[in-house]
């Protein structure tokens, strides 16, 4: 069953067909036959000046970069409350915007790439993980450390982590390898570590925040079709402190690994 669900990319789709049919209309049938003192409804001309810009809109939301805004701490301290970023829409296949469908194959995503996708449980909700796990690798996850495939993931310790907003209790800031990809993670000493082994399933994807005691990701609620992939973030365009009630300028135009 295709995934279908009232948000902004099915309205902005709506609008663009509705607005270019009007311009359609305007430009093919009306304007031929209007003389010179006879002015288009607003309607018509709400439609010719905007179904352009509201097309390019479209365009570049849907199959080049969409912004999304951080609103959980699942992702720190790779990513913060506040955040907002740009999504490569093309990284992994450009989709319809509106029933999901994979128009053309690009790529797939790796171990460590970060990703957002629509939450399997609820698809009208878009999350941010980083990706542990492809399809049919082995995950394992023993006193807070990482294997894949039977290779351990190593983690540095790089001292304590220190949130914005405090924190009650000591977390420790870690740089794990993931394959290729260097990263920080924070571990809260003081949580039980939960075990466990998973085999990722064929078109799924084993996700992991790098907050790793103070995220809700596959190890709660599964993996994640392949379908529901949105595409790999890239850049933190915005960053605002909402303690200091201004911008983060010192995080604006950082790239995201």
């Amino acid at each position: 069953m295709p995934d279908f669900h009232i948000d902004f990319a099915i309205l902005l789709s709506a609008l663009t067909g509705l607005t270019g049919i009007g311009w359609a209309l305007d430009k093919w049938v009306f304007a031929p036959r209007r003389t010179t003192d006879v002015k288009p409804t607003w309607l018509l001309d709400f439609s010719r000046s905007f179904f352009p810009v509201i097309l390019v809109v479209l365009l570049l939301r849907s199959f080049l970069a969409e912004p999304f805004r951080i609103p959980s701490p699942s992702m720190v301290p790779t990513l913060l409350v506040g955040d907002f970023i740009l999504v490569n829409k093309f990284a992994f296949g450009l989709r319809d915007p509106v029933l999901h469908h994979k128009l053309v194959k690009l790529g797939e995503p790796v171990r460590g790439d970060v990703v957002v996708f629509r939450w399997p449980v609820d698809p009208s909700k878009d999350f941010i993980k980083r990706v542990i796990g492809v399809p049919g690798d082995h995950i394992a996850y023993h006193d807070k450390v990482l294997s894949v495939n039977g290779e351990r993931m190593p983690l540095q310790p790089d001292g304590l982590y220190t949130p914005p907003e405090g924190a009650s209790e000591p977390i420790q800031l870690f740089s794990e390898n993931l394959g290729a990809v260097q990263h920080a993670v924070l571990i809260k000493p003081s949580r039980p570590a939960e075990g466990f082994e998973f085999t990722v399933p064929a078109g799924q994807y084993f996700m992991m925040g790098d907050n790793r005691d103070g995220s809700y990701d596959s190890r709660g609620w599964g993996t994640v079709p392949e379908q529901n992939l949105v595409g790999r973030a890239f850049l933190i365009w915005m960053s605002w402190d909402s303690e200091h009630f201004r911008p983060d300028f010192a995080r604006i135009g950082h790239g995201i690994r």
